[in-house]
């Protein structure tokens, strides 16, 4: 129900993941970062407290093969599950269980990881790390591109409605965190434009946030 990426850029420090699905809300239960720790993506038969733990021990050094031990000790029903899981440092892992839906597959590169299910063809993550990988600007973009290609390669089986991108850089909070929810039209189209909306102003809401004094007008009525 699900194809995503999760991915790291060495340059900027920046971590981020993106998705889109057929469910609805699919960013909400499947998208999780921590700045300077890790990305990673919960998805399948989600279980959305998968990500927050996956954090937690790449925090303690976590990586690898033993990530996904201590993942399936954590979560009994690990066979049901997707993960990619993309530290700020070190190696990078994915994992499908048996009972992942439909086609189903993974594929990972220097910097970043991309799975699905219910794929319209097996390639398609392998698609993704590769227009990832040619692409270049700020990270948000290239896992934007990453998740083009994927609809471009023909997505999931059937229609998308959901679509989410999450970044952070050294803050404690989400520099990016932008969603569609539902859409009968294109998710990920949409979310394209949301990010070019939203790419001029990040900067602003980070200053208003760490440095209020210098933030630029607010721009509304009354202030």
């Amino acid at each position: 129900m699900t194809f995503s990426i999760a991915a790291r850029c060495p340059q900027t420090g920046m971590l981020g993941v993106a998705a889109a699905s057929s469910s609805i809300a699919v960013a909400s239960r499947c998208c999780h970062v921590a700045a300077g720790v890790g990305a990673v993506m919960s998805q399948n038969v989600t279980n959305p407290a998968l990500g927050p733990k996956a954090l937690a021990l790449m925090a303690t050094g976590e990586r690898g093969r033993s990530l996904c031990q201590a993942l399936a000790l954590a979560d009994g029903n690990l066979a049901w599950r997707q993960l990619l899981l993309v530290p700020a440092q070190g190696e990078i892992a994915t994992f499908s269980g048996q009972h992942a839906l439909g086609v189903f597959a993974t594929a990972q590169g220097e910097h970043c990881a991309a799975g699905g299910n219910i794929l319209a063809d097996a390639s398609l993550p392998a698609r993704m790390v590769e227009a990832f990988e040619q692409s270049c600007g700020h990270l948000a973009d290239r896992l934007l591109a990453a998740m083009q290609a994927a609809v471009d390669a023909g997505g999931e089986v059937g229609p998308i409605h959901a679509a989410g991108l999450k970044l952070v850089w050294t803050q404690s909070w989400p520099v990016v965190d932008l969603r569609v929810d539902w859409s009968d039209g294109e998710p990920v189209a949409e979310l394209q434009q949301l990010w070019q909306r939203y790419q001029p102003q990040m900067q602003d809401y980070i200053t208003r946030a760490e440095a209020p004094d210098q933030a630029p007008g607010y721009g509304v009525p009354g202030v």
